[in-house]
């Protein structure tokens, strides 16, 4: 993930600066444990101001609005209660070539400012601190204890301190190159690493970029540059030094990531939105990556037992079905009493329907009576466990089903998210965490301590499709969207489709009343009933569909499960769907 470095906070914050201040504070809202957004009105226009210090991905740039989940962060609460209603006058570095920016709030423009935000964009060391006019720290999104750092302890009560100053060299666009030269090729190395050593306000991307535009290797000695690459390589670099000192950037996408200075393949709107798509594309794509990959190993720890279990219950059921031969050999020697002899450890009786000797083994201790009861007692005690086991077994076999329908929606997300190569947009992480919810509520996951839960109308993001003759194709990304689209959703003329006795999602084709979908158009949902299935990778899948009035869901039955009559059967073909999304329709975003 690219941090941002020196020069993108210069080129947001001088944008944030010319288009939103001064600006009124109105609200404060904490969206995770890293990030608050700020609600700022100017006399033309209204935005979020994002504050982030996550220490991957820090960054402070106007964002979209916060989801409507009450906000139980202190943090944010403590902010609202200082600024809300004041104005912000001024974002300024603290100190030249620092990745640090002072925002200040006032009662009203022009005023002494009564409050100092101040942001800190620095790697795993990102924070957010909030001082008074005296620079006494009132609040921090992350204290640092004393024994946490002698150096520069953050605590509520103390005077702010801005960060230790780098001892590199400060660019200068009166330096010559002779001086310049002299000082990256001091000590032979790649040009990559001589740069960052000998100056400051400079980042491994940034360093790359000029590198790259120059026509050079980053990774090339800077014993091998001739004359002609030294000055190319001076060039870009100060171009760069002028565009931070004018502040005149050039937002704009590259093939990793992005860049401020015009050295890219596509122009961007402006920073604000290349900082709030980069950042969060990137930090969802970690998210949904960090929980696939939890629930997944959680359910597959879950689902080992349960199927351990099932597996002894199914034994004991085996063991069980030997109850009626205990009782016949039991029967057998009560009848051929007089056949007994002391100390016998078997016999071979005739049965009584074939007359094929039948071997029972005796305890020799005993006589012939105590053994015949001893098979009766073996007998009863195996139909009482069949009678108690059956249940049992039903209910671990029901609870395997949910969580393999489960397993199976989790895996669908992953395999539709690399269908389209990477994460592109929030609906498969917000179909991950109504997962997680899910979970929680069937008391499978314990629910974590400061993570708030969504809210329970589950989202309706379905994966939406057009047939080829124009009718809606709806499908379920997870259990509590199958639930919504089959039992609330669904119409009197929709057709409900699924893989026939296979977890996978539940899919519905819209009809209006009289509307007659064609075999195409039937085929087309059969299709993609079999892609968005555990089966995916088969060639054909059993497809069943039914109207809507036919789909029941048991009574207590966990969520996604549901029962169905009155159905008819197709044969999807997976793969196809390929073919759809290239040539035939699109999905609707």
């Amino acid at each position: 993930m690219q941090a941002v470095d020196f020069t993108t906070l210069t080129a947001a914050c001088s944008e944030i600066r010319d288009r939103w201040l001064p600006a009124r504070s109105e609200q404060v809202y904490q969206r995770d444990r890293y990030t608050i957004a700020l609600l700022l009105r100017t006399l033309n226009q209204r935005g979020w101001l994002e504050i982030c210090w996550h220490p991957q991905a820090a960054h402070i740039c106007i964002g979209s609005s916060p989801p409507r989940i009450p906000d139980t962060f202190t943090f944010s609460q403590q902010l609202l209660h200082q600024l809300n209603g004041l104005a912000l006058v001024e974002i300024k570095a603290i100190a030249p070539w620092e990745r640090v920016v002072d925002l200040q709030f006032a009662r009203r423009p022009g005023e002494a400012a009564l409050w100092h935000l101040y942001v800190e964009i620095m790697g795993k060391y990102s924070n957010v601190i909030l001082t008074d006019s005296t620079n006494i720290i009132v609040t921090a999104a992350h204290q640092v204890s004393q024994k946490q750092s002698s150096i520069r302890p953050i605590q509520t009560g103390q005077p702010y301190e801005p960060p230790p100053s780098l001892t590199s060299a400060i660019p200068s666009l009166s330096e010559s190159q002779q001086r310049w030269q002299e000082r990256v090729s001091l000590v032979p190395g790649a040009v990559r690493r001589c740069l960052l050593k000998s100056y400051r306000g400079l980042s491994p991307t940034l360093v790359q970029s000029i590198a790259q535009v120059a026509g050079l290797d980053p990774d090339q000695s800077t014993d091998t540059l001739a004359v002609s690459d030294w000055q190319q390589l001076f060039r870009y670099w100060q171009e760069w030094l002028q565009a931070v000192d004018k502040s005149q950037f050039q937002p704009m996408w590259t093939d990793k990531g992005y860049t401020v200075l015009g050295w890219g393949v596509e122009p961007a709107k402006d920073m604000q939105d290349l900082l709030n798509r980069y950042y969060t594309i990137e930090l969802n794509q970690q998210e949904f990556t960090q929980l696939h990959h939890a629930l997944s190993q959680k359910l597959n720890n879950i689902l080992a037992k349960l199927r351990l279990k099932a597996r002894t219950f199914e034994e004991r059921l085996q063991q069980s079905d030997r109850a009626d031969e205990y009782r016949q050999q039991a029967d057998l020697l009560m009848a051929h009493l007089q056949d007994w002899e002391p100390g016998m450890k078997l016999i071979n009786l005739p049965d009584f329907d074939t007359g094929n000797p039948v071997t029972i083994n005796l305890e020799p201790e005993k006589n012939a009576v105590q053994n015949a009861q001893s098979l009766y007692k073996r007998h009863q005690k195996l139909k009482r466990a069949r009678t108690a086991v059956e249940p049992l077994l039903k209910e671990v076999k029901a609870e395997i089903e949910y969580l393999e329908q489960v397993e199976a929606a989790i895996t669908l997300l992953s395999d539709a998210n690399d269908q389209i190569d990477k994460y592109q947009t929030a609906e498969d992480l917000e179909a991950l965490k109504e997962i997680r919810e899910e979970l929680i509520q069937q008391r499978y996951l314990e629910p974590e301590s400061g993570r708030r839960s969504s809210t329970e109308v589950p989202s309706t993001n379905f994966h939406r499709y057009r047939t080829p003759s124009g009718f809606e194709l709806l499908i379920g990304r997870n259990n509590r969207q199958n639930d919504q689209l089959t039992f609330r959703l669904a119409g009197d003329y929709d057709l409900w489709f699924h893989a026939q006795e296979i977890p996978g999602s539940h899919v519905l084709l819209r009809l209006e009343p009289g509307a007659v979908p064609d075999v195409a158009d039937l085929q087309f949902a059969a299709d993609f009933a079999a892609y968005y299935s555990r089966s995916r990778q088969s060639e054909q899948v059993s497809v069943v569909y039914t109207e809507p009035k036919h789909v029941y869901k048991p009574r207590g039955a966990k969520p996604g499960i549901a029962i169905y009559k009155q159905e008819r059967i197709l044969w999807g073909q997976p793969q196809r769907t390929n073919t759809y999304l290239m040539q035939i329709v699109q999905p609707e975003l």
